[in-house]
């Protein structure tokens, strides 16, 4: 980004240390939607003299904001603009079709698609006898080339009997053959990711992420879909809206 992030004046009435003020000011600026997810942000020499602040001030504050996922570092590229998703809770929508929403090109990377036996815990979540087969979809879920999530879905092989008919929007294929859930159970955690999942994500082994498990339902109850994804806490937002009865 050549131009200038913004107009920054320190506050002689706010005790914040300077590199907190500066935060607080480009974090605003960020969440006000001034600017565009994986926007480039100047190096910090630029930042600094634009600003007149110190570049210690301007790595400080850039240091803070990748602290709360607004801004990530990309080795031997410079620091961007976070891309970060909002998922209402009340709403049964998938990734693709909440990143279509937001702007974002939503793409997947296959890591496996095929039809395998249910174990315990997918014929207890699916309603499957011992011995029913399902369909297993394996994927990195990406915005913008961006890895945000891991994700597993499993669905009944009545259901799903050739997993890679599914190029994209698992949900608008699902609607193709009028088997797209219209309701469904949603658990989330956090846990610290292992080796293997924080490779895959392209965060540090032990970070915080986002497991979701998603049981999605037709309108008979049967249950078509279980989904156990693996988010990145710093680009996923869950939003749920509470209101108190009386």
């Amino acid at each position: 980004m050549k131009r200038t992030i913004f107009e920054f004046k320190p506050d002689a009435r706010d005790s914040s240390p300077l590199y907190v003020q500066l935060a607080r000011k480009l974090g605003q600026a960020i969440r006000d939607g001034q600017y565009q997810a994986d926007e480039a942000l100047p190096s910090e020499r630029l930042l600094s003299e634009s600003l007149d602040v110190s570049r210690v001030t301007a790595r400080k504050a850039i240091d803070q904001l990748v602290e709360q996922g607004l801004i990530v570092r990309r080795r031997g590229s410079g620091n961007y603009i976070a891309p970060r998703i909002e998922q209402p809770l009340s709403r049964l929508t998938s990734f693709s079709e909440e990143l279509h929403q937001r702007g974002y090109t939503p793409s997947s990377k296959w890591l496996e698609r095929v039809i395998t036996a249910a174990v315990p815990d997918e014929q207890l979540s699916l309603g499957l006898s011992p011995g029913a087969r399902v369909a297993r979809l394996e994927r990195l879920r990406l915005a913008d080339d961006v890895v945000m999530a891991y994700e597993v879905s499993v669905l009944p092989q009545t259901v799903l009997a050739n997993p890679e008919a599914v190029e994209g929007s698992l949900y608008e294929f699902l609607t193709s053959i009028r088997h797209a859930p219209v309701r469904a159970l949603q658990h989330i955690r956090a846990l610290n990711a292992q080796p293997r999942l924080a490779e895959q994500l392209g965060v540090p082994v032990g970070q915080a992420v986002l497991f979701i498990t998603r049981i999605g339902y037709l309108e008979s109850g049967q249950a078509v879909e279980l989904t156990h994804s693996y988010c990145r806490s710093d680009y996923y937002d869950f939003v749920a809206e509470m209101r108190r009865d009386g």
